[in-house]
């Protein structure tokens, strides 16, 4: 079954809160996911421990062990998200190396867009190997509405080669930065914030399941 690695290398892309946001989605869909944590920080396992619900999870750092499980995960869960690390290592080869999609966060800012350009270069480097997978997307996360810098990097991303571009963009939202602490997703929580939050969410899944269909 289909398989997701959130990358980037540079910390704060948002890598996590996509993750855990993306296993909550596929859940609320009916589908059985796994989340396997693959970043030093353990974000997204230490989120997952605090829900109310259950979203089975696994803590997998070391490269070989990766390549190891990733095959069985994927036999026995419909989806398998994973957190990738905050750096580009031999753990994030060996995941774009198993994965069949690679879903790549990206901030509107000078350092963040060269991050993102290095990642690519690592999936270009994969799908050469892999005869054209993981198939690869790229998205603006943690954008500031009405900003200028926001736009310059939506024009950048758009011409991007060799990866998907993901127009629907992901906007800095105090609620969502909240969800961690509240031991939550925004598709849980109540209130107009949390549902513009979710509804954004829910747009840049459907466009990443697409993709991976298509």
């Amino acid at each position: 079954m289909p398989t997701i690695i959130v990358v980037n290398q540079k910390g704060g892309a948002g890598k996590s809160t996509i993750s855990v946001h993306l296993a909550r989605w596929l859940q609320r869909q009916k589908k059985a996911p796994l989340v396997v944590d693959a970043d030093g920080q353990r974000t997204s396992s230490i989120w997952l421990e605090s829900l109310e619900y259950e979203i089975p999870f696994q803590v997998l750092q070391d490269p070989n062990e990766l390549l190891e499980q990733l095959p069985k995960f994927a036999e026995t869960y419909e989806w398998v998200v994973v957190d990738g690390p905050a750096t580009l290592s031999e753990t994030t080869r060996a995941l774009l190396l198993w994965a069949d999609l690679a879903l790549i966060p990206c901030q509107p800012s000078g350092v963040d867009l060269a991050s993102a350009s290095d990642t690519v270069r690592l999936v270009r480097q994969a799908k050469a190997i892999r005869g054209g997978l993981p198939k690869a997307a790229i998205f603006l996360n943690k954008a500031i509405k009405g900003t200028r810098l926001k736009d310059e990097a939506f024009a950048v991303l758009q011409q991007v080669q060799d990866v998907n571009f993901l127009e629907t963009i992901i906007h800095q939202r105090q609620v969502v930065a909240d969800s961690f602490g509240q031991g939550a997703t925004v598709f849980d929580m109540s209130g107009t914030a949390a549902g513009t939050a979710r509804r954004e969410l829910e747009r840049l899944f459907k466009q990443a399941v697409e993709i991976l269909n298509g």
